[in-house]
């Protein structure tokens, strides 16, 4: 597969040198930046003969297995999920843009399962809370005294017709989402559209997304690639959201299609994708009356719908009313991240039923929280401590260039470096997310920040 040689950015006169940038990212984002502060040592671990399962062994069940056991002592934590291959999914957009080689995300399961953790390689068929039981695909039923529900999302595929994943990367097929392998195959597909140009589509679903900012940063990126092949004068790029809007913080919205417009990506709105015929190159989208509207591509990024994975969703975990409800999500206080019905299960991560929170940003943040609200139950106290909601968004903007973007439930913007302005893009935003980011995800998962 091509890939391009990588782009040599040279700061402009009077600015830091490049190793003044890193030593400077490194030690403001370690200290103070998305939420890494470290925390203060334990006195003593509670001592306690619970048994603890955590399901779902992502960035949010590890984080958490780590801390619990600083923590607490003498506790028995079960992780319970059949994954091999841990994903360093916030790499997936900088593999699929030509930015990185796949290998930069892809780590062993087994070498980052905390020492003294039973790992059931299983995954997680139901879950039973009022027999504080789940039941394994293979059908072991193991009980717990407290669970914690981190088993992050379903991408629901089947709601648009025709899509077939193992076609990422043929006849201009893209989705950043899957896989790594699809992320690979996605940046296959963009480099060769890139070469000659043409109609990008560009998608985003109606309902909760991880990530939610993977379809703009793709956006960006097929722009600047165009650019950079200089095939952008024959290209259009289009992006169709099945929202009012692109993205869910006002100022962050605005922002993006201020850029878009002065960078010439029409947006199309309320405009759903329903269908796609991949061998013809062509998207069937559906605005909330029911109209169609076909539309040619030469290149499309497809963004699938997401819900609550199967287990959570029938189960009685699952939100019942409200906004969440139709996804499955699971049903926890946004502030403490407890389960509003059933105390002893959290949920932390993707799966969450709060109004924000679907990043591995999230998680740095809530592990810790979570941590804590655990060990507080089990205690006999109640959670005491409040979660914001903290999200960031490392928004690429163009190669070398981003925008580091916080915030929290209300929408409110929470910059946490001072040399770096929330929508004002950088290259010193950029070098968190191409370099810094990755070691502090390894480090917020083993529970040292």
């Amino acid at each position: 597969m091509k890939r391009d040689k990588p782009t040599t950015h040279r700061a402009p006169q009077g600015a830091p040198t490049r190793r003044a940038w890193l030593a400077g990212a490194a030690g403001a984002s370690a200290a103070a930046g998305l939420g890494l502060q470290p925390t203060a040592a334990q006195a003593a671990r509670q001592p306690t003969q619970a048994h603890i399962v955590i399901a779902g062994s992502g960035l949010a069940g590890l984080a958490v297995a780590h801390r619990l056991q600083g923590l607490l002592d003498g506790a028995k934590i079960t992780i319970i999920d059949a994954k091999q291959v841990h994903n360093y999914q916030p790499g997936y957009t900088l593999v699929a843009s030509g930015v990185w080689p796949v290998d930069k995300v892809i780590d062993s399961n087994a070498s980052l399962q905390p020492a003294g953790v039973q790992w059931l390689r299983e995954m997680v068929a139901e879950f039973d809370p009022a027999a504080n039981t789940v039941v394994t695909a293979g059908g072991q039923r193991i009980r717990y005294d407290y669970l914690v529900v981190a088993v992050g999302t379903h991408q629901d595929w089947a709601q648009i017709e025709g899509m077939d994943t193992k076609a990422i990367g043929q006849d201009g097929l893209a989705s950043v989402y899957p896989s790594s392998d699809a992320a690979v195959a996605t940046w296959a597909a963009m480099d060769r559209f890139r070469q000659k140009g043409g109609q990008a589509v560009m998608t985003l679903p109606a309902t909760p997304l991880k990530c939610a900012g993977a379809p703009l940063k793709m956006t960006f990126m097929v722009r600047d690639r165009l650019a950079q092949a200089g095939t952008l004068g024959k290209s259009q790029v289009t992006f169709y959201s099945a929202l009012p809007n692109v993205f869910g913080v006002k100022a962050v919205n605005d922002n993006v299609l201020e850029r878009w417009q002065a960078l010439g990506v029409q947006v199309q709105y309320t405009q759903k994708l329903k269908a796609i015929d991949i061998g013809a190159r062509r998207a069937t989208f559906v605005n909330p009356e029911g109209a169609a509207t076909e539309v040619p591509y030469d290149f499309i990024h497809v963004v699938p719908p997401m819900r609550a994975p199967d287990a959570v969703k029938n189960s009685d975990l699952a939100w019942k009313e409200g906004p969440m409800a139709a996804g499955g999500w699971l049903e926890v206080d946004k502030d403490t991240l407890q389960h509003r019905r059933y105390k002893n299960v959290f949920g932390l991560g993707d799966i969450n039923g709060t109004p924000r929170g679907k990043t591995a940003a999230t998680v740095k943040k809530s592990a810790p929280i979570v941590a804590q609200h655990l060990a507080d139950v089990i205690a006999g106290r109640a959670p005491g401590e409040k979660f914001d909601g903290y999200t960031s968004c490392p928004l690429i903007v163009r190669e070398g260039s981003a925008m580091l973007i916080e915030f929290d439930y209300d929408g409110k913007l929470t910059p946490s470096l001072p040399m770096i302005e929330p929508l004002q893009e950088s290259y010193f935003a950029w070098l968190m997310k191409v370099r810094l980011l990755k070691p502090a995800y390894m480090a917020v998962l083993k529970g040292r920040v």
